[in-house]
């Protein structure tokens, strides 16, 4: 098979939450153990860093992942779901896996993973695991897919767990309540292994201190004693932070929502400076001012051009658009113009309700099953009187609002990652 056929015969022929959302997911870790087991317990073989939580997963384990980089270690990071390539979910030092691993494990393995049934995500972590290992990586950072105490990276003991926050999402699988979600998502703690929660509200932090004291282990509330004293956008991008322990860092990454992120990444640094395994401080300032060069980051917050000013942001859901929503109000421009379009687990009142009121829309939906149809997403816009006209594809509507804009205009694109998925893949082969 070739590369892409491979990764079709991977989306095609096991349940891809991606692309069928509930029907894909399953619960328990024992197809997880079993391949596990065929491959000779791979995640044994380097230390790991486990990642939870409903936002800011992503930023926060390639912001970690850039600062061990640049401490100089070899670092695996695993993360979910991919923009372009599903070769960006494994990578080290940045570079990902190669097309022929992928192939060659396909192909040399299937015949025993085949008759197990696996889900896409649980054969995608065992690929992870097992190229970490032959790598020979000091460390890897391992995103949770979804939840945390049945999600199938969890069989690792990792060196520290770190639970961004808790919204609501997926509740279908996770719970309806705060809390509910809470006890799936701390799931991830185990026993004696310390633990960094980036935010929590009452209802939540009962839930996380009663799991770290069953678990005798050490529970951080990143709140409690900010490492970031203050912050303030640069006006060529990112932020620059003041903090507790490490000076003054610029932050590459943009977006307010990347106060919280980088409240919780610099507590959790301190665990690993406490460890012994951060030493240097100029390595969290390079890692933080490199994140995209060292890790290859895409979606958050992204500057796509100037004039006019094109932002893209992963963003979905409620917590997410919480954030969003304020820097796209605050955005000094003379007209904005939103590409915008959802997948139907998502709560879109909830977000509609949130956008401005002041912004031309341009309606559409990515190309997933699970998206709203852009009919929907217009007709439920009318109840926010918010305005604007349909497109069949992500690309049709973003070349719309570029014809549309003025050099002064502000275009975001975004309401889903899928959106920024097409819209990315589009740009690519352009």
């Amino acid at each position: 098979m070739t590369y892409q056929e491979t990764v079709e015969y991977l989306f095609n022929s096991t349940p891809v939450f991606e692309h069928i959302g509930a029907s894909a997911y399953k619960e328990g870790l024992e197809t997880t153990r079993t391949l596990d087991e065929h491959f000779g317990h791979p995640h044994t073989h380097f230390l790991t860093i486990h990642i939870a939580g409903t936002n800011g997963k992503g930023s926060c384990s390639h912001t970690l992942t850039a600062i061990l980089q640049a401490e100089g270690y070899k670092v695996g990071l695993y993360t979910s779901p991919h923009l372009v390539d599903f070769r960006e979910r494994i990578r080290v030092n940045g570079e990902m896996i190669s097309e022929q691993e992928v192939i060659d494990f396909v192909e040399q393995e299937r015949d025993f993973f085949e008759p197990l049934h696996p889900s896409f995500f649980e054969l995608t972590t065992a690929l992870a695991f097992k190229h970490f290992a032959e790598q020979k990586v000091d460390i890897a950072i391992i995103e949770v897919g979804l939840g945390g105490r049945l999600d199938c990276t969890n069989i690792i003991t990792p060196i520290l767990s770190i639970i961004t926050n808790i919204s609501l999402d997926h509740t279908q699988f996770l719970g309806n309540t705060l809390g509910a979600i809470a006890a799936e998502k701390a799931g991830i703690i185990k026993h004696r292994v310390p633990v960094v929660i980036g935010e929590s509200v009452p209802e939540t932090q009962i839930v996380f201190k009663a799991k770290a004291q069953k678990e005798d282990a050490l529970i951080v509330f990143a709140e409690d004693i900010p490492a970031v004293l203050s912050s303030h956008p640069n006006p060529d991008g990112g932020i620059a932070y003041q903090t507790r322990f490490f000076g003054n860092i610029v932050g590459e990454l943009g977006g307010s929502y990347q106060e919280k992120n980088a409240n919780t990444v610099l507590t959790a640094v301190m665990q690993l400076y406490n460890k012994g395994v951060i030493k240097n401080a100029e390595s969290i300032a390079k890692g933080f001012a490199n994140v995209c060069e060292l890790t290859g980051l895409m979606g958050r917050w992204q500057k796509l051009q100037a004039n006019p000013l094109v932002i893209c942001d992963t963003g979905h859901n409620i917590g997410g658009w919480t954030y969003l929503s304020q820097q796209i109000k605050r955005q000094q421009c003379a007209q904005k113009r939103i590409v915008f379009g959802m997948v139907d687990d998502k709560d879109l009142h909830a977000v509609m309700s949130m956008l401005p009121d002041d912004a031309i829309y341009y309606w559409t939906q990515p190309s997933t099953h699970r998206a709203f149809p852009a009919e929907k997403v217009a007709a439920t816009a009318d109840d926010y009187d918010l305005h604007g006209n349909i497109f069949p594809t992500v690309l049709e509507a973003y070349q719309a609002a570029l014809h549309d804009a003025a050099q002064s205009d502000f275009i975001f694109v975004g309401g889903s990652s899928y959106v920024v998925a097409d819209l990315l893949t589009s740009l690519q082969k352009k």
